[in-house]
């Protein structure tokens, strides 16, 4: 599994909406130090989703071999950890660090996982 996670480029990270209902989203990724890292901006319906409900679950694309994470989100603002932003630079050729967009600044997302369901077996 962690050479998995080392070689794929996209997980689908899913947050609560405030009513309740989830939000499904497409997300680059590093799997470091035990949890995920996600890039996004502060502004963003994740961002304002986890605020108030840190409760996420993280899915990579694979209808043979799924594997899903459940955990908890945190917001990381910057400065941000050195091998997080040298790994978004090698991994997509991206420097986390520089002004982002009409949406705000970039944070991370650091998510730890609680439970791992994988090929089908849940707990």
């Amino acid at each position: 599994m962690l050479e998995r996670l080392d070689r794929e480029r996209i997980v689908w990270l899913c947050t609560l909406r405030p009513d309740g209902s989830p939000h499904l989203t497409p997300v680059w990724f590093l799997y470091r130090d035990d949890g995920w890292w996600i890039c996004t901006q502060e502004r963003n319906r994740k961002v304002r989703n986890l605020l108030a409900d840190p409760r996420v679950s993280l899915a990579l694309p694979d209808g043979v071999s799924p594997v899903v994470a459940e955990g908890t989100a945190s917001v990381v603002r910057p400065p941000f950890p050195a091998s997080v932003v040298d790994g978004f630079r090698r991994e997509y050729d991206w420097d986390i660090t520089t002004p982002a967009g009409p949406a705000g600044e970039n944070v991370l997302l650091r998510v730890t996982v609680s439970r791992w369901l994988m090929a089908g077996t849940a707990p």
